[in-house]
């Protein structure tokens, strides 16, 4: 039997001295208290695994519905990246090429001065902003608000295009609104089966693994996933199927267990009648997929495509079943047929009649800290606050009036991410950049060509607490507040709104992004307000939101403070009513759809936007390990993590190491159609013979996302990351050129250099 990751961890009660928050990672956002060093004692249990000795607070796990008092090893050391040897702590400035320290009033007197003679010379969309995800509620909500008042930009999006979008898409257009988790992960423990696609749980959310014991102990776990990931290993020994499909054909394994669904009469009728429409039109386009055909097409045997659609409807209520869930991840989502996918998720699901009915359900599965509350409230290009079309009359007179702006001023929708930066420089395109709480240049896909952008901008300026590979490439880099420093909001996976602590204060010279951005406003000379309490701005938050889809008006700092398990939506209500006690689960009674019912929409498999041909036969696909996270610039910085996962690999099945002429640490050269890298290999069996596995953490050289294809999904904006056609050689040419070195950044106090060049001398600065 494959056991659980080891994430029992010491607790303290809640009494016990220190802060209560949670952690800077995930969307799991495990509940951790953190407690100054010099007063940590007994109250704060036994030291953490790697834990830093000069970290000022130590870590704790904390009870809480989600980890259960557990941490990864990502959590436990999280306090390191508070002090990290090159924390950025002063402003600094491009001159003649070079970053130097400036005081904050000449770096914001300079990025005010660019700011307006762009906007002067060119309109307010020569200028754009680029936001994140690991953001608070209140800094995204300002930004948002900052770039469509003050800048009156259209041109702002965010990392959650990366991340949430494709499901965000297919949920809109099926349920009537997107919130990853529309159910208590809680929930999920009882359930009698799992359908996971394209989440590798074990190692991006260790924590979550307690809530699929009770599956795995009926064996109705099953894992989607063309590697046998530390997920998929936990099907073994009858605990559940591991399914593992040619890459990029997931939706062809959906649409064929909604075949069988309705071929064997396993469907829910009664809930299709009575709670969702198209169901005639399904019906017909998933006809064309039996599972033999199927089989043709995404390599999984059609007796497993069976057997799985068999379980999941025995354990769906309708059967007398305990309950079932459909759960989606990137692997799936980050496709240029995402919303697709997720749509079709969502379809079979329906079919079963999970959604709406405790116990059972849909969901995708949120990546970043707070990229659900990223999406709700402004940074993407299309939406305001409470999750509101920046396209909807009514809706931009809402905004407006709590602005205090007029609504003909706002601007419309401006372009999604991967637009937006490929157009950076361009004649018609921005001119200058804002990046706060991103490190594009790693993350983005096809990243050579974005340095290449970067380079044509006339002003980056880039709000980071260290200095990543994007702040280095930067002309205004701001040092900012980071997790335990600020006093703020994030929303979890579940949709539920937790509060964020300060812990200790920020080192000297380093500001908020509130205050950055009102101050900034003040030197652009609008008159709106920006509030620099995140109390007063999530009251305004709130009142934006009141009557959107994410309504977050019945919420405050202190009534989070009092009542730390609410859920959006929560609406304010009437004096002398009581409170509104938050939804924690959404379509219990209905869709929110016109008419109340859940929509089966029809959808076909195309295939990866660059599937195999000749020169490039093999599928590259990528992923994440347990020790990093996303771009790496706060794990790259953490000892322990370092030393448990180095640096940059490519997986290699035998028999592929075998005709390569390649073994264990042999380098190995990758090719697509955007460029090439040279990483040493890794044999393993976990991965398909005709794919290529390499993490995304790392930068320079061994940057998978040099690789990866800026093709998008056509509804939802999303690049197909996850997957494109690869040549792989053995490598035997020179090897230092290509060995990593960016592991850790080379302290500030040492100096910041360019590290790509992209900028020409006196591009900005003096």
């Amino acid at each position: 039997m494959v056991a659980l990751p080891a994430v029992a961890a010491p607790r303290v009660s809640d009494d016990a001295r220190g802060t209560a928050t949670h952690c800077p990672y995930c969307a799991l956002q495990c509940a951790m208290r953190l407690t100054p060093v010099d007063g940590a004692g007994a109250s704060a249990g036994p030291p953490a695994p790697g834990t830093d000795p000069a970290a000022p607070v130590t870590v704790a796990g904390r009870d809480f519905p989600t980890n259960r008092g557990g941490l990864c090893q990502k959590g436990w050391t999280s306090a390191s990246v508070l002090r990290a040897g090159d924390r950025l702590t002063t402003p600094w400035v491009r001159v003649r090429g070079e970053l130097r320290p400036a005081t904050w009033d000449d770096a914001l007197d300079l990025v005010a001065g660019k700011l307006r003679a762009l906007a002067a010379e060119h309109g307010p969309q020569s200028v754009a902003v680029f936001g994140g995800g690991g953001l608070t509620n209140e800094k995204a909500y300002a930004l948002g608000k900052f770039a469509r008042t003050v800048l009156r930009t259209p041109n702002i999006d965010y990392n959650g295009r990366f991340c949430m979008a494709s499901a965000a898409a297919g949920a809109n257009r099926t349920l009537g609104v997107d919130r990853g988790l529309p159910f208590p992960l809680e929930d999920v423990g009882g359930a009698q089966a799992v359908l996971l696609l394209g989440s590798n749980l074990a190692e991006t959310m260790p924590p979550s693994l307690q809530h699929l014991a009770g599956v795995r102990a009926a064996g109705g776990l099953v894992v989607v996933d063309p590697r046998r990931s530390a997920t998929a290993e936990l099907t073994a020994d009858g605990q559940g199927v591991h399914v593992q499909p040619v890459p990029g054909t997931d939706l062809v394994v959906l649409l064929a267990l909604a075949h069988v669904v309705l071929a064997e009469g396993l469907a829910d009728t009664a809930y299709l009648d009575r709670r969702t429409t198209g169901l005639d039109d399904l019906r017909r386009s998933v006809a064309a997929w039996w599972p033999e055909r199927a089989e043709q097409v995404s390599g999984v045997p059609a007796t497993t495509l069976r057997a799985v659609a068999r379980l999941l409807a025995a354990a769906s209520p309708s059967r007398g079943g305990a309950g079932a869930y459909v759960l989606t991840g990137r692997g799936v989502e980050q496709s240029s047929q995402g919303t697709a996918t997720v749509t079709a998720a969502i379809d079979l699901a329906l079919l079963l009649g999970l959604p709406g009915r405790t116990g059972s359900g849909y969901g995708a599965i949120t990546g970043q800290g707070n990229g659900q509350g990223g999406r709700e409230h402004g940074q993407k290009a299309d939406q305001l606050p409470g999750y509101r079309s920046i396209e909807d009359d009514a809706a931009r007179a809402h905004v407006a009036a709590v602005w205090g702006v007029d609504p003909a001023d706002l601007p419309r929708s401006g372009l999604p991410a991967v637009e937006l930066l490929r157009r950076l420089g361009m004649p018609d395109g921005p001119r200058a950049l804002l990046v706060h709480g991103s490190n594009v240049v790693v993350s983005a896909p096809d990243a050579d060509r974005l340095r290449e952008r970067i380079a044509a901008l006339e002003l980056l300026v880039v709000c980071d607490v260290v200095p990543s590979e994007t702040a280095l490439l930067a002309d205004v880099v701001l040092p900012v507040t980071q997790w335990a420093e600020e006093e703020g909001t994030m929303t979890s996976l579940e949709g539920r709104v937790i509060r964020r602590r300060k812990a200790i204060e920020p080192p000297p010279g380093v500001r908020s992004e509130l205050d950055v951005l009102a101050d900034l406003a003040a030197r652009l000379g609008s008159t709106v307000h920006f509030g620099t309490d995140p109390a007063e701005v999530f009251d305004e938050l709130a009142r934006a939101s009141a009557g959107g889809r994410a309504d977050y008006s019945g919420l405050s700092h202190a009534r989070l403070d009092a009542e730390p398990d609410l859920f959006w939506p929560c609406p304010a209500t009437r004096e002398g009513e009581a409170p509104h006690p938050g939804t924690k689960r959404l379509f219990t009674r209905d869709f929110p759809t016109p008419d109340g019912r859940a929509r089966l929409v029809p959808v076909d498999h195309v295939g990866p936007a660059d599937d195999l041909r000749p020169g490039a036969p093999l599928y590259l696909i990528t992923g994440r390990v347990l020790a990093h996270y996303q771009s790496g610039a706060q794990t790259r910085r953490v000892p322990a993590l370092v030393r448990t996962s180095p640096g940059p690999y490519v997986e290699v099945h035998p028999l592929l190491a075998q005709r390569l002429g390649v073994e264990d640490g042999t380098p190995v050269h990758l090719v697509t159609a955007r460029g090439g890298l040279v990483a040493r290999a890794r044999v393993s069996d976990a991965v398909r013979a005709d794919t290529v596995f390499m993490p995304f953490h790392w930068s320079g050289q061994g940057s998978v996302n040099r690789l990866t294809n800026d093709a998008t999904d056509p509804v939802s904006g999303m690049p197909e990351f996850k997957v494109c056609a690869v040549q792989v050689t053995r490598w035997d040419g020179p090897w230092d050129e290509f060995e990593p070195v960016d592991a850790g950044l080379e302290p500030v106090a040492a100096g910041v250099r360019d590290d790509g060049g992209a900028h020409a001398p006196g591009t900005a600065g003096a």
